[in-house]
């Protein structure tokens, strides 16, 4: 009976606050899951034809070879969709007729954030159950953030434009697995890894710093119709990113430090 109680009460919050289509929601959170898991799967396959270095990576390098494989995949995909939508896309444009920009949402909008639930649920599965050779709990919580912002815009159709703002700075992460192929293909003192880590440098700075100080001027300048979203919401989009914002100045400091340290060697 209590099992049944608890159920009860979490299909009433559901009606209450779920303004999306459930089967695009869960439509899209499948889809991300297997286009994860056949990314994973196919970088498995294809890595020893084409990467001499690969078959000589323990097991557990070759698990985390193909894990950002996997996450360079859904960074290409998210960061694409996102500058769609925040720069290009009508939807979220200065429009007062067609109510807060901050509840505005489409069928398009939800279906791009299921995918990226989908990404975040298999990526965080994979952390915790090789926890932590995949990444500590920074990683896990930057995580657990992530998929729970990304959750919530999906399901209530709220703050979905500053949800695919912080969805940018997934540009970065391209290059910052690529920084880890190329050490882990003995390249750690090649001219290229030396460029990419000044790419790193820039993409952080330009994705993770100072985009999120233009989401913060963004916020301000539209709080009153910040306000007009549910408490858990207006919470989260002050929160979430001042959460992000401090771990992206943590690891800024350390890539800069890297970077001068990898130019004064070279």
């Amino acid at each position: 009976m209590l099992v049944k109680s608890y159920l009860n009460q979490a299909d009433l919050l559901l009606k209450e606050y779920v303004s999306a289509d459930l089967f695009v929601v869960y439509t899209s959170i499948i889809l991300g899951i297997f286009a994860c898991k056949t990314v994973y799967e196919l970088s498995q396959l294809i890595s020893p034809l084409y990467f001499k270095s690969y078959p000589n990576l323990s097991k557990g390098l070759q698990l985390e070879w193909s894990n950002r494989a996997m996450s360079t995949f859904h960074a290409m995909y998210i960061a694409t969709v996102s500058l769609y939508f925040v720069l290009w896309s009508d939807l979220f444009k200065n429009d007062p007729q067609r109510g807060p920009i901050t509840l505005r949402s489409s069928t398009v909008s939800i279906s791009a954030l299921g995918v990226s639930v989908g990404y975040f649920l298999s990526d965080l599965s994979m952390i915790i159950w090789r926890y932590p050779s995949l990444g500590g709990m920074e990683y896990v919580i930057h995580h657990l953030l992530s998929l729970g912002s990304v959750a919530y815009a999906m399901l209530t159709g709220e703050a979905q434009i500053y949800t695919y703002m912080v969805l940018i700075s997934e540009a970065t992460t391209p290059s910052i697995n690529l920084r880890w192929y190329l050490d882990a293909a003995g390249m750690k003192r090649s001219k290229v890894y030396t460029i990419n880590g000044v790419v790193i440098f820039l993409a952080w700075l330009v994705a993770r710093i100072l985009l999120f100080i233009y989401l913060f001027w963004h916020s301000y300048l539209y709080y009153n119709q910040a306000k007009q979203m549910h408490e858990i919401g207006v919470v989260m989009v002050h929160i979430v990113p001042l959460v992000l914002s401090a771990m992206n100045l943590f690891w800024f400091s350390k890539i800069f430090k890297g970077m001068v340290k990898t130019l004064k060697r070279d």
